[in-house]
């Protein structure tokens, strides 16, 4: 990804079978950007649609003066069409949101605005639906109840309690995005965006949001899968806790049958064809090894936040080497 001083505002949008929205889409967020005077650009990233989303963007693409149609034939998900939208966005702050606009696109400029703000030094901004000041509207009771338990479980798997995890709705610095080795296909890019800026301490501040229902087209949303991803991440971001847990459990249940044993000895009842001894030692056992995978596991992620800051140092250095090359030439 080259710098370009000279673009201001990336706006990036995954586009997957959006044909209904495509109009609506691109007249909302030209009117949301109305008053920016900065250069800026919207970039449509077709992530292998198999309708006429692609054809529609298209024309849209030759009449529109701030629109960029990028596109591949497979669909491979969401997170491949950030990382793509990232790779081609020339601007010096990168904002993504959902193609059906569930986010308005007036959220666009908020976000802008705390980027830029000098006084906060924000690196990345959250829209998010579930903080004081935010709300959802029209949203249906049991998606809702999934997302908010959902993005209460995943808190726990960050350094710090962010109360929305999963929304694309998300502003960026240009450095930032440039340090982060981006590796997720689908949703769980978010969650690998934010673990990785959390573990090289960029700053990042949460902004409320108002989130709608879709009026348009089909909800790409599919429960089971992300259900199951975002489990996996929680257990690979914190394994101490999970891990942990169970084998404190384990080792305490052995360390009571253990005492139980010992009572049963003296007062004469111990039945030695009764498993608790064995029991007891299969639990110490089972517990110590847990305990033993998730130090174990900790330890890894430490090593693995410790090789992103050292990517960040890294992608810092070459930065500036290109900018000195830049400045003499």
């Amino acid at each position: 990804m080259r710098n370009n001083k000279k673009m201001e505002l990336s706006i990036v949008v995954p586009m997957y079978n959006e044909a209904e929205n495509i109009e609506n889409t691109v007249l909302r967020i030209k009117n949301a950007m109305e008053g920016f005077t900065a250069p800026w650009e919207l970039i449509f990233v077709n992530d292998g649609s198999t309708d006429n989303s692609l054809e529609i963007a298209r024309k849209h693409e030759q009449k529109t003066e701030n629109l960029r149609v990028i596109s591949y034939p497979k669909n491979y998900g969401r997170g491949r069409a950030i990382r793509t939208g990232f790779e081609n966005a020339k601007g010096k702050y990168i904002v993504t949101i959902d193609f059906d606009l569930s986010y308005s696109p007036d959220h666009i400029l908020k976000i802008y605005a705390e980027l830029t703000d000098p006084m906060q030094m924000n690196d990345v901004v959250l829209g998010s639906a579930y903080m004081k000041g935010g709300q959802a509207v029209g949203v249906s009771s049991f998606r809702l109840f999934v997302s908010r338990f959902g993005n209460k479980i995943l808190e726990f798997a960050f350094p710090r309690k962010f109360k929305t995890t999963t929304c694309i709705l998300r502003g960026y610095r240009r450095n930032v995005v440039e340090a982060l080795d981006l590796q997720s296909d689908q949703k769980e890019i978010h969650l690998e965006i934010l673990s990785k800026v959390c573990a090289l301490g960029y700053n990042v501040k949460e902004i409320p949001a108002t989130l709608t229902s879709r009026t348009k087209g089909k909800s790409k949303f599919r429960f089971k899968r992300t259900a199951f991803t975002h489990i996996l991440f929680s257990l690979f971001e914190k394994p101490i806790i999970v891990f942990g847990l169970f084998g404190f459990f384990l080792t305490f249940s052995g360390f009571l049958i253990g005492l139980h044993i010992v009572w049963l000895r003296y007062a004469g009842t111990l039945h030695t064809d009764r498993p608790l001894i064995p029991l007891m030692i299969l639990l110490l056992i089972t517990g110590s090894q847990f305990f033993s995978f998730a130090f174990i596991a900790s330890q890894n992620n430490y090593l693995r936040n410790e090789l992103y800051r050292l990517q960040r140092k890294i992608s810092s250095l070459k930065n500036s080497i290109e900018d000195g090359r830049n400045y003499t030439e």
